[in-house]
């Protein structure tokens, strides 16, 4: 009995010592993950913030030494962000609808998913190179709807994901119910499995945007950039990542502290995504 007692003894103590120490490097880690994302955001602020006024985002990118803002790079990130979702979302919520609620038992299924978990895991660049074979060599010059057609292909396979894995959360008794009702499929779909899961929904297309909102790459080769204002989609449209990428490497001081501007409204709008994505997880659940 005392040698039964003694094995549960040391047992407990060889628990609590592994215990300790798993405990021990879980916080070390995430001591060590905060610490480089702390630094990163207080350099930011540091060499960003003093340098963020009204001129950054009422004037147009300046020639060296002389005054100017970020205000048609911000227009145009803004203008090839929203296209890029408005050619991505649609196609990714219907393709994850397919796969969610018309191909469970379908054999074109798997390889939809695992072409999708290719184009998710693919850089950027490689994106942004065959959207520059595809579209810039054939029309011969870069457009706003290049750089739009490259951040769709990197927010597409989020939304595809993000979408199907939100509509198999919705019960199937829902669906079992509004059938016997007598309502057709589509119906079902539409009116009761989306409006189940559209918090889900909408929080993939927006982790999609935060995905896009700071991509440089693909627009390198697509959208490339334009020092003055431009509304065209059919030639090179200032971004707000291209000119933080240019202005960065310039040897200009002016450039480059227009670059740390830019880069921390970036983050901050990246963060404030995030936070949006956040609030709507809660209200999903």
């Amino acid at each position: 009995m005392n040698g039964l007692r003694n094995i549960n003894v040391s047992l407990y103590r060889k628990r609590r010592i592994v215990n300790f120490l798993i405990l021990t490097c879980s916080i070390l880690t995430t001591l060590f993950g905060l610490f480089w994302l702390v630094w990163l955001l207080a350099t930011l602020f540091f060499h960003g913030f003093k340098y963020l006024d009204l001129s950054v985002f009422t004037q147009p990118t300046p020639p060296p030494g002389e005054s100017g803002g970020l205000a048609n790079a911000i227009a145009g990130s803004v203008l090839i962000t929203l296209m890029g979702v408005l050619l991505g979302a649609p196609v990714g919520v219907l393709a994850g609808t397919f796969l969610s609620e018309y191909a469970i038992r379908s054999r074109i299924a798997p390889v939809i998913r695992f072409v999708n978990d290719v184009l998710l895991s693919a850089p950027s660049i490689i994106l942004g190179v065959f959207v520059y074979e595809i579209v810039v060599v054939p029309t011969g010059h870069f457009s706003g709807w290049a750089g739009s057609l490259a951040l769709a292909l990197i927010a597409l396979p989020i939304i595809v994901r993000t979408t199907e894995d939100m509509l198999k959360l919705v019960p199937n008794t829902v669906r079992e119910a509004a059938c016997a009702l007598g309502a057709p499929r589509w119906k079902v779909t539409v009116s009761i499995v989306y409006r189940a899961a559209r918090a889900g929904i909408l929080t993939g297309v927006l982790l999609a945007i935060a995905r896009i909102s700071g991509e440089t790459a693909p627009l390198l080769f697509t959208a490339l950039n334009n020092q003055f204002w431009s509304s065209s989609l059919n030639e090179p449209v200032a971004n707000l990542p291209v000119v933080i990428f240019q202005f960065a490497m310039s040897p200009y001081e002016d450039w480059q502290n227009l670059a740390w501007a830019g880069a921390l409204l970036i983050t901050i709008s990246v963060l404030m995504l995030n936070i949006i994505v956040r609030t709507f997880l809660r209200t999903g659940k």
